[in-house]
């Protein structure tokens, strides 16, 4: 399974992909809104909103760029270790 993390902490983007990989998913981390964010997000089987430590030009992107594809969208105002394993379990649970 594909992740593609958006927002959260620039110092916790190792532990997003080391909590990824303990679900046996791969993972993209963007802190920070890239010019070329729309050819990087590819087709994750699951996008991942930290909305406290995103802008709304990256929401905007993200949303607009996933558009009529079969992606699921979590989002959590918190950017903590916790709010991301709590979603890839209920992700997991419910596949």
């Amino acid at each position: 399974m594909s992740v593609v993390i958006l927002g959260g902490n620039d110092c916790m983007v190792r532990r997003y992909k080391d909590i990824c990989k303990q679900y046996k998913c791969r993972a993209k981390v963007f802190t920070h809104m890239k010019t070329d964010l729309r050819k990087q997000i590819g087709s994750p089987d699951l996008l991942v909103m930290f909305t406290g430590t995103m802008s709304h030009k990256m929401a905007r992107c993200a949303v607009n760029e996933i558009k009529g594809l079969p992606i699921c969208i979590e989002r959590s105002h918190s950017g903590s270790a916790s709010a991301l394993i709590s979603i890839l379990e209920s992700h997991i649970n419910n596949r």
